[in-house]
């Protein structure tokens, strides 16, 4: 069961728990607003009653595809009777009801799904029902209002942390513009051409920072970089084609490495593939 919530009712206080997604309140507590002392003399006088058991019957057919009918049936062809008398865990056990629970501990007693608590609470006084339905629907529009401020606040934090996570994604993917002397260096594989205008580094410079790591500088490369690294070979092999000089090239292949992981990062279709 859930945390327990308490009704305020007439100056009583009524426990309510969930289970399996409903509510139920406590019968106990509500048969003080009767007889404090005799609370489970209350709720068998109420469960012996004709219109409880056809009630109650009622809606575990409704609610409860394991409920024992026949047993229920033999419940009320005896009510009425002045030797009948029918307790909660009697009830439960004989027809495998769903709508009326026995819980121990603390706060434990006898506790029926809301719908049969307001039936039993207009037996016990139509003024106690009204005040009873009205204090749980306050309850219930508070809990709705605290789930809507806690949904409004998550999906503020969710748009902060979006920028968070992008801010840091094009902090350490996005490519870094080529300094001049980086420009003027002749690399001699081409290989290495593509790793500094993508990652700013040749490999041997990136197996010296990592020696500690296992693959290599393209091993770790994310997705976006990957696709990016791809595009770039075959656009290298065009400006080779052209002429182009190695320093040109570099510079070239690095604007297009930067604004092709601009447009990829955050992409929702390359995310998938991830």
């Amino acid at each position: 069961m859930a945390k327990n919530r308490i009704l305020k009712v007439e100056k009583l206080d009524i426990v309510l728990v969930s289970q399996n997604d409903s509510d139920y309140i406590s019968l106990t507590d509500m048969a003080r607003y009767r007889d404090a002392e005799r609370t489970n003399y209350i709720i068998q006088n109420w469960l012996r009653t004709r219109s409880a058991i056809e009630f109650c019957g009622l809606w575990e057919q409704l609610n409860n595809p394991n409920f024992k009918r026949i047993e229920f049936d033999a419940f009320k062809n005896e009510s009425g009777a002045n030797g009948f008398s029918l307790t909660p865990q009697k009830w439960i056990e004989s027809t495998n009801a769903v709508g009326i629970i026995s819980k121990s501990g603390r706060y434990g007693g006898t506790f029926a799904h809301r719908d049969i608590a307001f039936e039993f609470a207009s037996w016990i006084s139509a003024e106690f029902k009204l005040y009873l339905i009205t204090e749980f629907q306050r309850l219930k529009a508070d809990e709705n209002n605290r789930l809507k401020l806690e949904w409004n606040l998550q999906r503020t934090l969710a748009k902060v942390n979006y920028h968070i996570h992008t801010d840091a994604i094009k902090e350490n993917l996005i490519p870094k513009e080529l300094s001049k002397t980086q420009i003027s260096h002749i690399y001699a594989n081409e290989a290495d051409l593509l790793n500094v205008a993508m990652f700013g580094i040749t490999a041997r410079q990136w197996r010296d920072a990592n020696p500690n790591t296992v693959g290599n500088i393209r091993d770790l490369a994310s997705l976006e970089q990957l696709v990016v690294l791809s595009n770039l070979e075959s656009i290298n092999a065009v400006l080779i084609h052209q002429g182009l000089p190695q320093s040109d090239r570099l510079v070239q292949l690095n604007k297009i490495a930067i604004t092709q992981m601009n447009s990829l990062v955050g992409n929702k279709s390359l995310k998938k593939l991830e």
